[in-house]
């Protein structure tokens, strides 16, 4: 993972996250003080009214009201489910509840290879986050603050601030998954149980950390929140649009963070980072959506405004691609990272996304159509067990569209001139990835391997296994080791990615 130290900061319009970021390379808990000043902590009506007001939304992603989301576990507290079903053989309902149960997540799991927005914050400004956990702890009248975290360089970071701050916070270590931001990977990682979503979608704001209603959001949001806690609302509402006051940080091509007043056009930011907008531009990250060159001149980073394109802002991922390089060929490169970091839990995961990948290099060797691959596209849609796969599937056909031109020099001829240069960011191989391979001088075509491992493996017309191309996902490392122990001709292998 590359260190927050060689991301480039910038902000346009003037900071208010990233104040201070020109003089410090990290605000400890004196120069916090001195560049935001102390922290206040309103009531929970007046922090909900401030928050209303200006319509603060989370940074994550889903762009959820944090009105809504503070005051659902809040009317938890008060108003405990009449549910029976969680009490103990001759236990009785208490209808009051502790305030102290709450619980307040900081989601500081950045999975996306692209994202390094939130990275700069914990890492920089770790005391600003602090601040709006610390806030809306307060309103909720709990202590209990969990900080989740990917990189050890952020880890070390919000711990020695938890240390200056002398607060009852922990820090949690995730492991460094595209998944791990799901809000039910975060809570179970907390839990100690296996990190990654759940299958039965439970709300954190009902059931959280350690059973107990949680307040579960983004980094940036919680900056944001004492940012707005800070100015005030009329001064905050003073950047943005009317209806989309503030502003927000970005990640551009994974090399630099800028922060921008919403409503800013995107052209703006790509010519303030110096990054050319190449073929078309990827917004939201890895489950966004792409845009080409009309689109990206005319598109405002808001909301609203990116809904007018076809695009989003979703976590303030912008990747441009650049000049040269196979379009095609990239794009597989992604779904085929993403099919493989899935929780592997569900079908559209276990077989929808390694269809999707065969589909792409079918098509990238002109042997598929673009139907083909939205029908793969389209397997299990709406029925995973998190958003993984749908919103792999979303990114695969904006990509469909906006790469029309290039993917229909594949089919003509298989191939469209360019290399595949690997410029879309992705994470560091760790050197355990492979890939099943056929010793074909051994193989008898039995087809047991396409029984046992059909997300890997598939029959052709002939009976005979067809690899599929894409690196073991580790949660198939156990069956590919029990196929190849059962395969008749001694012909299955893992072979280096």
């Amino acid at each position: 993972m590359t260190s927050t130290s060689a991301i480039t900061v910038g902000n346009i319009g003037g900071p208010r996250l990233t104040l201070g970021f020109d003089r410090f390379e990290r605000l400890d808990l004196n120069r916090h003080l001195a560049v935001h000043g102390k922290l206040h902590t309103p009531m929970l009506e007046d922090l909900v009214k401030m928050c209303e007001q200006v319509d603060l939304r989370g940074r994550g992603g889903a762009g959820f009201p944090f009105a809504r989301k503070i005051m659902a576990v809040a009317a938890r507290i008060r108003y405990p489910s009449a549910d029976q079903t969680d009490l103990l053989p001759g236990e009785e309902r208490d209808d009051r509840r502790d305030s102290e149960d709450a619980v307040v997540v900081v989601n500081g799991a950045e999975g996306e290879p692209a994202s390094y927005k939130d990275k700069v914050l914990l890492t920089r400004a770790p005391h600003l986050v602090l601040d709006g956990a610390e806030i809306a702890a307060t309103a909720l009248g709990t202590r209990r603050i969990v900080v989740a975290v990917e990189s050890e360089e952020a880890a070390r970071s919000i711990r020695a601030a938890i240390t200056e701050r002398r607060m009852p916070a922990r820090v949690v270590l995730l492991a460094e998954r595209f998944i791990s931001g799901q809000a039910g990977a975060v809570i179970n990682a907390i839990n100690g149980e296996m990190p990654v979503p759940p299958t039965r979608k439970v709300r954190a704001a009902e059931r959280g950390v350690d059973g107990c209603p949680t307040l579960l959001s983004n980094t940036e949001t919680f900056a944001q929140l004492a940012v707005l806690t800070s100015l005030g609302p009329d001064l905050y509402a003073s950047a943005g649009t009317e209806d989309e006051p503030g502003t927000t940080l970005l990640t551009i091509g994974g090399t630099k963070v800028v922060e921008a007043p919403l409503g800013t056009p995107l052209r703006t930011v790509l010519d303030y980072c110096d990054v050319p907008p190449g073929p078309a531009v990827l917004v939201g990250g890895y489950h966004g959506l792409w845009l080409d060159q009309q689109k990206v001149n005319m598109a405002v980073l808001s909301r609203k405004g990116m809904r007018k394109v076809g695009g989003t802002v979703g976590a303030g991922i912008i990747v441009p691609l650049t000049e040269g390089t196979c379009p095609l060929g990239e794009v597989t490169r992604i779904v085929s990272y993403l099919a493989r970091d899935s929780a592997g839990q569900c079908g559209p995961c276990r077989l929808g996304l390694p269809e999707i990948v065969r589909t792409l290099n079918a098509l990238k060797s002109g042997a598929a159509i673009p139907d083909d691959v939205r029908r793969a596209a389209g397997i299990g849609r709406g029925r995973g067990a998190c958003t993984h796969p749908d919103g792999t599937a979303k990114f695969v056909v904006s990509a469909l569209d906006a790469f029309a031109a290039d993917i229909e020099m594949h089919m003509r001829g298989g191939d469209c001139g360019m290399k595949t240069f690997g410029v879309l960011p992705l994470p560091v191989p760790k050197g355990s990835e492979g890939r099943v391979a056929i010793d074909w001088g051994r193989c008898d075509g039995h087809g047991l391997c396409a029984y046992l491992l059909p997300e890997l493996i598939q029959l052709d017309r002939y009976g005979f296994p067809q690899v599929l191309g894409t690196e073991i996902p580790s949660w198939m490392e156990r069956d590919v080791q029990r196929a190849i122990a059962m395969c008749p001709a001694l012909a299955l292998r893992v072979s280096p990615a």
